[in-house]
């Protein structure tokens, strides 16, 4: 394959959950792609009713943000061939939230800002050039770029229907 082609490839993730305390999920995640199989829990503090014995799921989803675009960075800067030494990124998720009397409420994102630092000798233009491939190689961060719908279906009496 020469430098020019073009290659495509499939990169999927199926994971299960199951309800195993007050707010606390159990969550089989399989990395279909690499054949890896993960497990993970989240729960939530005494404000969503939960006992707090693993991360919320947000935190999980700032985890995954942050270590996706290091991730990319370290990756790419051999490529690139853009030195880089320790990476640094301090990833802030904001949402806002809306509650009516005793209705369930409901939210939305504000913004996420990423700030990050490579430690590195190169220059501006190649820190940035780094930077620019990093973002369009995060799964995480292109996605959330998409705005994609989010497909739901509800099992009820043995069928699935959607939701």
């Amino acid at each position: 394959m020469t430098d020019q082609e073009t290659k495509t490839f499939d990169i999927v993730f199926e994971g299960v959950g199951t309800s195993t305390g007050k707010m606390r999920n159990d969550i089989k995640v399989h990395f279909v792609t690499m054949d890896e199989t993960f497990d993970l829990a989240t729960d939530e503090g005494p404000f969503h009713g939960g006992d707090g014995t693993a991360p919320p799921p947000l935190a999980l989803f700032n985890a995954a943000l942050t270590g996706c675009i290091m991730t990319q960075i370290r990756a790419f800067s051999k490529r690139l061939k853009v030195p880089i030494g320790k990476v640094t990124v301090k990833c802030r998720m904001h949402w806002r939230g809306e509650q009516v009397g005793r209705e369930p409420y409901t939210t939305g994102p504000v913004g996420f800002d990423l700030d990050i630092d490579f430690d590195s000798p190169a220059s501006t233009e190649d820190q940035l050039r780094l930077l620019e491939a990093s973002k369009k190689g995060c799964f995480i961060e292109t996605t959330l770029m998409q705005g994609l719908e989010v497909g739901h279906r509800l099992q009820i009496d043995g069928d699935w229907i959607d939701a």
